[in-house]
């Protein structure tokens, strides 16, 4: 099973073929600017369409604080997306109250496991639409 860097270097030499679905969801790779040093940072995730963007969740397994990428997301919104062969620019932004709960029901049918780590921390999980810049 793919995992870390292994899963991002093998998504990147293939165009996805290798990566993008896993475990029986679909992947995409997120490349942020890290906040302090300034270099790319790639992450794999998972991701569910919803209408042109796509949806990614800060979960980091449930532990109580924000995964990197996701403070990095905080500092500069811009980041790169990579979806199969597509590669592409895209915005973030951590769902709304008023948009999370259908973002989240999204996200937890394709990885179940969200429900489990909301719940093993006491720190709201985010929902981030990742909006392509066209």
């Amino acid at each position: 099973m793919l995992y870390g860097k292994e899963h991002v270097q093998r998504y990147q030499q293939t165009n996805g073929e290798e990566g993008h679905d896993w475990n029986n969801t679909t992947v995409l790779l997120l490349t942020t600017k890290g906040r302090r040093s300034g270099r790319p940072y790639t992450t794999p995730l998972i991701y569910q369409k919803h209408g042109d963007a796509y949806v990614v969740v800060a979960s980091k397994g449930g532990d109580p604080d924000h995964p990197d990428w996701y403070k990095n997301l905080e500092e500069n919104s811009e980041a790169e997306v990579q979806v199969k062969g597509d590669k592409f620019k895209a915005r973030a932004h951590t769902a709304i109250p008023e948009e999370k709960p259908e973002l989240w029901t999204l996200m937890t049918r394709a990885w179940p496991d969200y429900d489990k780590y909301q719940q093993s921390t006491d720190r709201e999980i985010p929902v981030v639409v990742l909006e392509p810049l066209r």
